[in-house]
């Protein structure tokens, strides 16, 4: 059994995760070669081709997070967020809250607006359905 996981299992599994890497992977993330090359290269080439696509055929780690920042129109230490280039969580972004504050302002007018309209129609219908000489039928 351990023989058929070494030799079997294992270099397919490899094979199908780096091959559904190299597809998934966006183009500008790719290194070397032109993606199309490295799909065939890993195809092709099943125990050596993932291999080289683990090594060398993806920005990894630091690097793509760099590229990432560079490719957002930021220059790499003026990205907004943490320190590293990470993203704020939403609820340490100010932005972020201030929008929901906004949000929650202009909800809640719509609600009195709401509320307004409600309550006039109330009394229209309670209006029309009394009779005109003030008695109760």
């Amino acid at each position: 059994m351990p023989r058929i996981l070494l030799t079997i299992i294992l270099p397919l599994a490899l094979w199908v995760w780096a091959f559904v890497d190299c597809l998934t992977t966006p183009e500008d993330e790719v290194k070397h070669l032109p993606k199309v090359v490295w799909v065939l290269i890993v195809l092709l080439f099943p125990p050596l081709g993932p291999i080289a696509w683990l090594i060398a055929g993806k920005q990894r780690g630091f690097l793509r997070a760099a590229a990432a920042g560079a490719r957002s129109g930021y220059p790499a230490d003026d990205r907004p967020g943490r320190p590293g280039g990470r993203p704020l969580a939403p609820d340490d972004d100010p932005e972020f809250l201030a929008s929901l504050k906004r949000n929650d302002k202009d909800h809640e007018d719509m609600l009195k607006q709401w509320e307004a309209d409600l309550r006039r129609r109330e009394r229209d219908l309670r209006d029309r359905d009394e009779p005109e000489d003030g008695r109760k039928s």
